[in-house]
């Protein structure tokens, strides 16, 4: 799956493109931190395998946010985000709730697994494929089987029997030792060419957004 490395500077470029005039260096912080939230969920092995790689890489937790954030926002007479923040504070979040969502748990199931419904229906599910037009047999596309027809997430077991290995939570050799621990950075030259895109095109916002009010 892509690290976190991948995962913040997809986080920054989000937050570059929906921030608008709340983006600044606190905002950015907020969205980072939050993008790799998902990842902590690797530490629960260490005390027990429930929710291991599950309990915060679904859909769940940023449903419950959205939720929070409108009743907040929409609902409350006074709501603790504006009073406190402003409406920084009102963007900032619902940006962060896109920025788990799009940025780490959707993003996973391109290049690895998101257990997307849990706690609600323990299932892993992964979204692979490809799309193509050719002259002589039209649109092309392998998002499917041949048993299901158009299938966009395919999937892949259950949290009893998928395991997902991580630099915290190795997992064992075949022969009952304990694997090499590693921490990858990027997984294919696409995950280097998003993560420098995306580090340079945050920076480079982050700077514009300093130098607008002195101009």
């Amino acid at each position: 799956m892509p690290s976190t490395l991948v995962h913040a500077a997809v986080a920054g470029l989000i937050g570059a493109a929906l921030l608008g005039d709340a983006f600044d260096k606190r905002a950015l912080l907020v969205v980072v931190v939050v993008v790799a939230i998902p990842d902590l969920d690797s530490f629960i092995a260490l005390v027990s395998s429930a929710g291991h790689r599950t309990s915060l890489h679904n859909l769940a937790v940023p449903a419950l946010a959205v939720l929070l954030w409108w009743v907040d926002v929409h609902v409350r007479e006074q709501s603790l985000l504006r009073s406190r923040w402003g409406a920084w504070g009102v963007r900032v979040a619902w940006v962060a709730i896109v920025v788990y969502a799009l940025g780490h748990v959707l993003l996973d199931l391109t290049d690895g697994y998101a257990n997307l419904f849990w706690p609600l229906h323990d299932q892993f599910y992964t979204l692979r494929g490809e799309m193509e037009l050719s002259n002589q047999r039209g649109l092309v596309q392998t998002f499917r089987d041949s048993e299901r027809g158009f299938l966009l997430l395919e999937p892949r077991g259950t949290s009893r029997d998928v395991q997902i290995t991580t630099g915290v939570d190795p997992g064992t050799t075949p022969s009952g030792e304990t694997a090499e621990r590693t921490f990858p950075l990027f997984g294919s030259g696409l995950e280097l060419l998003v993560a420098l895109t995306g580090g340079v095109l945050t920076a480079a916002r982050l700077r514009v957004s300093q130098r607008l009010p002195e101009e």
